[in-house]
């Protein structure tokens, strides 16, 4: 009898998976996008999303939870269960910027309640002013005009403390110029100021300035990336000019902290391996974005040092959220 149920225990082993992260996913996964559907991040999410979906076997259902730059979205992210079940795209300003600005009263810490999957895309960011209102269409020059008139410029973004608002501070303090700040509570709306005249440059993410350039309602100057951008190689960087300069948006996928590392593993290497497939790539550079395939760890150092720049440049310009 003892060895009859040896060999109904060894066969119940065998017949089981050996770890439950062999059967991930179990059933469906929601994919937190904290921004509004149709926006970049949204479309990147569902080509992974749908990619996902496709590999593993269960739905991948994308769920846009937008609301107080993006920290609605990823808090929520990072109090689900840490199961697998729950992953979620977060961004530059809700990884490396937010900790600085809200410090204690930040309803997430990036680097306890969320792990880091992988690194998926850098949107480059562009200087670009409005033709009729600014006359240099390079660097020296521009540079030259600021500080011939402090005080006198205005440039725009898409809110205080967002990565727009942060490349034009850094850029001041790289330069030693001085321009005024106008803070919209989007991209969209500054940029219809910036094409009619209401304000005079920005720094800002790329795919929504091309269409804008080739019309020739604005100008572009020069790309915030350390080499130059896919999108135009043409295009000089500023860090051409000052060297080390460099204000670009990223995006990549997390999970809650506690989620079991097999199953983050598992995840990379499919989201790493499909922003490797040509198409994807291709896909990217025309939604003005490059492909990236960062792992988890090198990914969370990367995090750790942008969450540095950003507070010094932060604290530089005593950047204060009412």
């Amino acid at each position: 009898m003892r060895s009859m149920w040896l060999i109904l225990a060894s066969a119940m082993l065998l017949a089981a998976p050996a770890k439950a992260e062999d059967a991930y996913p179990s059933r469906q996964v929601s994919v937190i996008v904290p921004f509004a559907a149709g926006g970049t991040a949204d479309i990147f999410a569902r080509m992974v999303a749908n990619h996902l979906q496709a590999k593993l076997g269960k739905p991948f259902v994308v769920e846009n939870v937008g609301g107080a730059g993006s920290i609605v979205g990823v808090t929520r992210l990072a109090r689900a269960a840490p199961d697998g079940l729950t992953l979620g795209l977060a961004s530059t300003s809700a990884l490396a910027i937010n900790p600085s600005l809200y410090g204690p009263k930040l309803t997430y810490q990036p680097d306890k309640d969320l792990q880091p999957i992988v690194q998926i895309s850098m949107v480059p960011n562009v200087l670009v002013v409005n033709p009729d209102k600014i006359k240099a269409r390079t660097l020296p020059d521009l540079i030259a005009y600021l500080k011939a008139n402090p005080d006198k410029v205005s440039f725009g973004s898409a809110g205080v403390g967002t990565s727009q608002h942060l490349a034009a501070e850094l850029f001041q303090q790289m330069t030693g110029t001085k321009m005024v700040h106008v803070p919209y509570k989007g991209s969209s709306t500054m940029l219809t100021d910036l094409i009619s005249g209401q304000i005079d440059l920005a720094f800002d993410n790329v795919p929504l300035l091309l269409p804008q350039a080739k019309d020739g309602k604005l100008a572009l100057i020069a790309a915030a990336t350390p080499k130059r951008a896919s999108f135009d190689p043409n295009l000089p960087t500023v860090a051409e000019h000052l060297p080390g300069f460099e204000a670009v948006a990223w995006h990549g996928f997390f999970v809650p902290a506690a989620t079991p590392k097999p199953i983050v593993e598992k995840l990379s290497a499919e989201i790493r391996a499909f922003m490797q497939q040509p198409e994807t790539v291709q896909k990217m550079a025309e939604l003005g974005a490059d492909a990236v395939a960062l792992d988890s760890q090198p990914f969370a150092a990367y995090i750790a040092s942008e969450t540095t720049r950003w507070k010094k440049v932060i604290e530089a310009a005593n950047i204060k959220l009412e």
